[in-house]
C-alpha cells in the first residue's frame, strides 16, 4: 500500500451545493481506498491504495465523485513521496512564517515548462512573487489578495488542470502523509 494526496479543484461551487467531507470520505471509501482522511472542507484527501498509475486513481476518483455528487471535478492526485519533495521545494520560507496563508502553489496535473510562469510576471503587484518548482507554480500573494490579479491570470485556460493550496494546507498535508 502506498499512501496519497487527492485535492479536489473548487467543490465550493455554491449555495447548496458544498461537499459534506464525511460523504467524500464515504466515496473514496466506496472505491476500497483505505485509511480516508480529510482536511478542511475544501476537498482534500489523504488515503492509501496499491501503488500504480497516478493517472488512473485520477480518473477512478473523478468518476465516483460525479456518480455520488453530480457533477464533474478535476482531480490531482500525488504519491506521498512526491506530495514531501512538493512541500519541501516551497521556494517562500521566510513568507510562510510571516503569511502562511499567503503563500500558495497551484499543483498543476501535468508539470508545466519551466518558461510557462514567465508571463505571470506581467500581472504580479510590486509586493507578489511568482516561481516555478519542478513543474508547479509557487505564488506570494499580496494582502489584497482577493482583487489580485496574478491570482486570477494563474488559472485553468492559461495553464491548464490544477488546483492551489496555501502554505497552511501544504504543511498539514504533508504531515498527515508522514503521520
Amino acid at each position: 500500500m502506498q499512501t496519497y494526496v487527492a485535492l479536489l479543484y473548487s467543490i465550493i461551487l455554491g449555495e447548496g451545493r458544498r461537499v459534506v467531507m464525511a460523504d467524500l470520505r464515504a466515496m473514496a471509501e466506496g472505491l476500497g481506498l483505505k485509511n480516508v482522511r480529510t482536511l478542511v472542507a475544501t476537498g482534500n484527501l489523504v488515503f492509501e491504495a496499491r501503488a500504480g498509475e497516478v493517472s488512473k486513481l485520477e480518473q477512478r476518483l473523478e468518476k465516483a465523485f460525479e456518480k455520488t455528487f453530480g457533477r464533474h471535478v478535476d482531480i490531482i492526485v500525488r504519491g506521498a513521496q512526491d506530495w514531501m519533495k512538493l512541500a519541501a521545494g516551497n521556494p517562500f520560507p521566510g513568507e510562510s512564517v510571516d503569511a502562511a496563508d499567503q503563500v500558495a502553489v497551484r499543483v498543476m496535473r501535468e508539470p508545466l515548462l519551466a518558461d510557462a510562469v514567465q508571463a505571470l510576471q506581467a500581472y504580479a503587484a510590486d509586493n507578489e512573487k511568482v516561481l516555478w518548482v519542478d513543474g508547479d507554480i509557487w505564488l506570494v500573494f499580496s494582502r489584497e489578495r482577493p482583487s489580485s490579479r496574478l491570482l486570477a491570470a494563474a488559472n485553468h485556460k492559461r495553464f491548464g488542470v490544477g488546483t492551489s493550496r496555501n502554505w497552511n494546507t501544504v504543511r498539514r498535508l504533508a504531515e498527515m502523509v508522514g503521520s
